[in-house]
């Protein structure tokens, strides 16, 4: 993650082109590839950050010449790109694609990807580094490492370097995360490992520690004594869009909470690091996910819910119940919405709830960090028309519409005390103007410079799954008889307003 300061006005010239390397993706004839990671490495082009000197290399099931694979995604950065494609950078880009067909479970594909690489490294000059990128299930995650140790390709000599992108889902459970953990250090040095969220990527979610740790207004006053509660929100208009054998084995804890909204909960919450070094952003993550107060199975039962959507409208259209979806069951018990309370046991956040919610087929697609600070005592204006004061908060808004709003009261204008809430709206794309993304160039560029500091550290996932592993068991345990529970295009269940209405809150209006 590289931090640099400069004037809206400007532009920043202070970040130079990766070292040169190749690029090689296990799975590359997949969605991910075309949809996200293509676009990607071409705006990195675009942007003077990719090296002279690189090359990509797909590696897939799919038998493809090289002609083939070159023709294959030159059709998809016209289709996908989030730019207008510059035909001549395009050129010079496709010249730079190889492809190799093979198993990622047969020994031979891998001593063919060894001599391809030999030549990608005579005829694009990238070094002998390597970038091993996987776009593939999960299931395959072990078996290609494994290959990639026993290839040698992974071991690193004569100053060359060699790092491996694993996408998620890390594992499906605590079990499944550590001995995933296990077999893959067993052939990859920590270093070497770049556990990917692409919710990291966004620049509002990196955003979220220069916005605390950068402005001496906010920082002291992140704490109990000023903030009542937080509340983060990741809501979906989107149903599974045809991945109904991939969710009825996920659900949403496992697809959202467990990665994505802890990770917005880690940058919120944790304390300042000492720099902006992997690691020591990393042990900060590691210290707020171990302080949070572990959920006993009464706690289960009283602070979460869950929910599946039934039939109802979004956008004005009709949209299908879950269990009529493609390859769902039609007696399926796998959440598509998840709402949780959560407690931090330290000293900074000791009885400030953090409410977190996620769901899909929701009326919006959102996402954001809510603060809400505490109410201000009312006796100046038991004698004035004021009756109720408005607490302030301060929103956090990740996607779509990325930037940052405060609430807070002023005086309407008048003989009489009338108090009106005032919303002070900073939109990014209006400062410092849009750039386009996928969300993946940030954590590609680091990668390639070998800044792990917005990818997950072994312990990082281990603990995210520690605090949902309780959760997942009792659900399990005791499968729920009210499915169906919301309707396509609600906020989710009713239990969930009752989870903050018990403590006398509720959720913040998103509409």
């Amino acid at each position: 993650m590289t931090i640099a300061t400069a004037p809206h006005s400007q532009v920043e010239t202070s970040v130079r082109p990766a070292s040169p390397c190749a690029i090689v993706i296990f799975g590359a004839a997949g969605d991910l590839t075309k949809r996200l990671l293509l676009p990607a490495l071409y705006n990195l082009a675009r942007s003077n950050l990719l090296p002279q000197e690189f090359a990509i290399v797909g590696v897939a099931h799919t038998p493809m010449s090289q002609d083939d694979f070159r023709s294959k995604l030159s059709r998809d950065i016209h289709e996908f790109a989030t730019v207008a494609v510059d035909d001549y950078l395009w050129q010079q880009f496709e010249q730079r694609l190889y492809y190799l067909p093979g198993e990622f479970q047969d020994a031979n594909t891998y001593q063919q990807l060894q001599d391809l690489l030999i030549r990608v490294d005579q005829e694009c000059g990238t070094q002998g580094n390597h970038l091993f990128y996987l776009a593939t299930a999960s299931n395959f995650f072990c078996d290609i490492i494994t290959q990639l140790g026993s290839a040698g390709l992974v071991r690193e000599d004569n100053g060359h370097w060699r790092r491996v992108i694993i996408e998620k889902p890390f594992g499906h459970d605590l079990d499944s995360a550590r001995t995933l953990n296990k077999n893959i250090s067993s052939v990859l040095k920590e270093s070497q490992i770049y556990r990917i969220d692409h919710y990291l990527g966004k620049e509002t979610v990196q955003n979220i520690l220069v916005f605390r740790f950068g402005n001496g207004l906010f920082e002291p006053i992140w704490n109990r004594e000023h903030i009542d509660h937080v509340q983060i929100t990741v809501a979906e208009t989107v149903g599974v869009e045809g991945r109904g054998n991939f969710y009825e084995g996920t659900g949403a804890v496992r697809d959202m909470v467990q990665n994505h909204l802890f990770q917005l909960l880690a940058m919120t919450a944790m304390e300042p690091p000492v720099s902006f070094d992997a690691d020591a952003v990393r042990d900060e993550k590691s210290k707020l996910l171990k302080a949070i107060q572990p959920l006993t199975p009464e706690d289960v039962l009283k602070h979460t819910v869950r929910g599946q959507y039934g039939e109802g409208t979004i956008n004005e259209k009709p949209v299908p119940a879950y269990r009529s979806e493609p390859r769902v069951a039609s007696d399926s018990t796998t959440e598509t919405y998840a709402a949780l309370k959560l407690t931090i046991d330290n000293w900074r956040w000791a009885d400030v709830p953090f409410y977190l919610r996620t769901g899909k087929r929701l009326p919006k697609r959102t996402t954001e960090v809510a603060v809400q600070f505490k109410r201000v005592p009312s006796l100046l204006f038991r004698q004035t028309s004021v009756d109720q004061l408005t607490p302030n908060f301060l929103v956090l808004r990740i996607q779509p519409d990325e930037g940052i709003n405060f609430q807070f009261g002023a005086k309407i204008p008048g003989p009489t005390v009338r108090m009106g809430s005032v919303n002070m709206d900073f939109c990014y794309a209006d400062y410092f103007g849009s750039t386009p993304s996928t969300g993946y160039e940030t954590l590609l560029y680091d990668c390639m410079i070998g800044d792990a500091t917005l990818f997950q550290r072994a312990d990082n996932v281990e603990l995210g799954w520690s605090v949902v592993t309780p959760i997942l068991d009792v659900w399990s345990a005791l499968p729920t008889r009210e499915f169906p529970n919301y309707a396509a295009g609600s906020w989710g269940p009713k239990d969930a307003d009752e989870l903050l209405w018990r403590d006398g809150r509720q959720w913040r209006s998103s509409d």
